[in-house]
């Protein structure tokens, strides 16, 4: 059983950049994938980026690749999300999810992933 909590969403500029954090409790969260969605107003929860246990393999959506880094430090039991060159359309509501197992075919399907936080909050003014 892992428990999430994120942190460090608020209002920025375009072009700004906000890091964003997950915070676990439990045993075993370096065992755990761990990826970020993010959902905006009136839209589906979309995939961001997945960062492996070992925190070498990363993946990331087309549409955030090159601005985003999604890291994990196990000793802190905490996972990352760094935004950087925002745009408007980068304001959303960013969840971070975890899973103890991983496939290449669903590694981004919300779906699959039994334990999630509350969500926090960015907002990118043009």
């Amino acid at each position: 059983q892992v428990q999430l909590v994120e942190s460090g969403g608020g209002m920025v500029q375009a072009g700004g950049s906000l890091r964003l954090s997950c915070a676990a409790t439990g045993r075993y969260f370096n065992l755990y994938g761990v990826a970020w969605f993010r959902q905006a107003p009136g839209k589906e929860r979309e995939f961001v980026a997945h960062v492996m246990w070992g925190s070498t393999t990363t993946y990331y959506s087309d549409s955030v690749k090159g601005r985003f880094t999604i890291s994990r430090d196990n000793a802190k039991n905490t996972a990352y999300l760094q935004l950087s060159s925002l745009k408007p359309e980068d304001t959303a509501v960013y969840y971070c999810a975890a899973r103890s197992g991983f496939a290449y075919s669903d590694y981004f399907k919300a779906n699959v992933y039994p334990y999630w936080g509350q969500g926090t909050r960015v907002t990118v003014s043009s």
